[in-house]
């Protein structure tokens, strides 16, 4: 049981992980109570699903449009520094949003275009922070239990924030949950404040952007091991992991909920996923990464479909469990993988060419179900 302990949390023995954690885990809290808080408002004034799929985009397409930039800025600057820069102005965003819902003159076109703003500081602080955390290991044979922890606190998060959110949503309102956001990013900001990470060695060699990224294509093409990976999360974030764009309508039509049923279930998808990653992380080092992909790709499959047809909520809630342990495999194993083959230098674009084609394909769903919910209203 103790040699069980000590391999789980064995990344816990950097210091500046622990800090790392510590900070991401609050702010992480916060971060999906907002998530939470503003697709229910959205849903709340406007009953519409095409309305819901527009929030999706509003957050996701500047992430999508600016993430290559993103990824060159993390490779060429110190990615210390690029995260503290972003998890302030993620902090400025949350405030102003409070503000906004408070003085209780807000419309769904200033809630999207706070969601735009999200999605651009995003397109930053995802390839700086996620490369940051191999800076932060010393024992480079401890990232794999470092990137599954980061899933456990993600998805730990999710269990705990949709839950909040929905208390606080039905006691305080929206405007609560923004404010707790904001609150949050003042742990992230003071455990990077208090890191000590090797010193950054800026690039001696300057190219424009379209050279670096034109490097950065033919590295994914000529490193099969991430380009494999690649190709197969383009299918599944097409064909299968936009399934939570449509919570918020299962919580409300299929199960005739509230707000506080739509925090249940994305807590019970979270409480499968933290599960799950934890699972991952008690993983030997050096187990098949592949082998347990492909296990928990056939576990969210069967959950997702069984989730999908029926309407009873308590036997629904058991099979969201299976779906999130089975969806938390898919980014966690990807991202290591990803990490470990390739080399520092390309880092930040391979992790932001992983981010842009789920992305890319997010987008194809969300246009498909703006598209019905069009034909839908029109009928």
């Amino acid at each position: 049981m103790t040699d069980i302990k000590i391999n789980t949390f064995r990344a816990f023995e950097n210091h500046n992980y622990r800090l790392y954690f510590a900070g991401q885990s609050l702010s992480l809290i916060g971060t999906w109570m907002q998530k939470t808080a503003v697709s229910w408002l959205v849903y709340s004034m406007t009953h519409s699903a095409f309305m819901l799929g527009v929030t999706m985009f509003a957050t996701q397409f500047p992430s999508f449009l600016f993430s290559l930039l993103g990824g060159i800025m993390s490779d060429r600057y110190n990615r210390y520094r690029v995260l503290l820069l972003t998890q302030a102005l993620s902090m400025v965003q949350a405030v102003l949003l409070t503000v906004l819902v408070f003085t209780n003159h807000y419309t769904v076109w200033q809630i999207l275009t706070f969601s735009v703003i999200l999605g651009t500081i995003n397109a930053f602080d995802v390839p700086a922070r996620q490369p940051l955390v191999h800076e932060m290991i010393t024992d480079k044979a401890d990232l794999p239990n470092a990137l599954a922890l980061n899933s456990s606190m993600n998805n730990l998060a999710r269990l705990i924030g949709p839950a909040l959110s929905g208390i606080v949503l039905q006691k305080f309102g929206a405007g609560c949950c923004f404010l707790l956001n904001g609150l949050s990013f003042i742990a992230v900001i003071i455990s990077l404040l208090l890191m000590t990470l090797p010193k950054h060695i800026p690039s001696t060699i300057k190219k424009n952007i379209r050279l670096d990224l034109a490097e950065g294509f033919v590295y994914v093409k000529n490193t099969p091991a991430i380009g494999l990976i690649l190709l197969m999360l383009t299918f599944m974030s097409l064909l299968v992991l936009p399934y939570n764009t449509l919570l918020p309508i299962f919580a409300r039509v299929v199960f005739n909920g509230n707000a506080a049923t739509f925090g249940y279930i994305n807590s019970f998808i979270g409480l499968g996923a933290v599960g799950g990653a934890v699972f991952l992380a008690s993983l030997n080092p050096g187990a098949d990464l592949k082998f347990v992909l492909f296990i928990n790709t056939l576990i969210l499959g069967f959950g997702l479909i069984l989730f999908s047809h029926t309407s009873y909520f308590p036997l629904a809630m058991l099979f969201a469990v299976i779906c999130g342990f089975g969806t938390m495999s898919q980014s966690t194993i990807c991202n290591t993988i990803i990490q470990f083959n390739s080399a520092k230098k390309m880092r930040g674009r391979v992790i932001i060419y992983f981010i842009s084609f789920k992305l890319l394909m997010f987008f194809c769903f969300i246009c498909f179900m703006l598209i019905k919910a069009v034909a839908y209203q029109k009928a």
